[in-house]
């Protein structure tokens, strides 16, 4: 599982942990997201997001 970062806010969208604030859950790789998905903090589509080592 991998964590991927929006660079525009910094929001961290966790696969293995999901975010139970914004409805996402445990296990949802980020590429499985909607492709209309958006940064839940500051709205940027899912181009904004950087894969983290």
């Amino acid at each position: 599982m991998k964590t991927w970062t929006c660079t525009v806010c910094g929001w961290v969208y966790d696969e293995a942990q999901g975010d139970p604030d914004y409805d996402l859950a445990p296990g949802v790789k980020f590429e499985d997201l909607p492709e209309d998905f958006v940064c839940p903090l500051c709205g940027v589509g899912k181009d904004m997001f950087e894969e983290q080592a």
